[in-house]
């Protein structure tokens, strides 16, 4: 499978995605862009809502491309590490707050860590970790149920004029056709540097305006293992994200 191929048709090219979302913001339309942007009619604009589109489209404006999941993740993860040792050497107050600084810079990624997701990062099961972002991305998109059957079948007919390969598009099928299922996604987790991004991705792809998707993260977060700073941490940047 390309990989690079397939992710291209999802996020696009950093810049063109910034152009695209930039441009469909200050029109009010829908953004076609999934953290750096699809062509219109891509898969952000095929699975996403578009309250959720927009918030998408908020996150190709700042940052834009794949690799910057990499680099949000692990600046809410060095958070997470920072308040752990600060816990260690300092007396816990029950106003004890935990969050990332407001900084527009991302820290830089450890060269070939799990958080450099400028190319292929296998896991140890030899997976693709972008494929498993995607994966997660789809599965918490179709978490408050407004996909049904009928959108469905209109889903999969758009992925068949998407210009990639027959491998692309059933991978990309078969995710759509999956179940929703929080604790399938949690299992491809290897650690908590992946548990980490794979929070992230599900976070950007929900409103967390119904019950359904509020159930799905809490579910999923436990499933991670997620200590409760580190998701507060991963919803501080995503929150931020949106922020004009």
């Amino acid at each position: 499978m390309n990989v690079n191929s397939l992710l291209n048709s999802i996020m696009g090219t950093a810049s063109a995605g910034i152009d695209k979302a930039t441009t469909a913001a200050k029109s009010g339309s829908m953004p076609g862009g999934l953290l750096g942007g699809a062509a219109a009619g891509g898969l952000a604009a095929m699975l996403l809502t578009n309250k959720k589109a927009r918030k998408m489209g908020g996150a190709a404006i700042k940052y834009g491309g794949m690799a910057a999941v990499g680099g949000i993740a692990y600046k809410a993860w060095c958070a997470h590490k920072e308040n752990q040792n600060t816990a260690q050497t300092a007396p816990a107050t029950s106003n004890q707050s935990f969050h990332s600084d407001s900084s527009n810079a991302l820290p830089a990624v450890p060269t070939g860590s799990i958080f450099d997701l400028a190319e292929e990062k296998p896991t140890l099961q030899g997976e693709d970790m972008r494929l498993i972002l995607i994966r997660a991305m789809i599965s918490a998109a179709k978490a408050d149920g407004h996909i049904d059957a009928t959108e469905r079948t209109r889903i999969e007919q758009q992925i068949k004029d998407l210009s990639i390969g027959k491998a692309e598009q059933q991978f990309l099928v078969e995710q759509l056709r999956a179940a929703s299922d929080p604790i399938t996604i949690a299992r491809l987790s290897e650690n908590e540097e992946q548990a980490t991004e794979i929070y992230l991705v599900s976070l950007l792809a929900v409103d967390i305006d119904t019950e359904e998707e509020r159930r799905y993260l809490d579910r999923l977060g436990d499933a991670l293992h997620l200590p409760t700073d580190l998701r507060q941490n991963i919803e501080y940047e995503v929150n931020y994200i949106q922020t004009p």
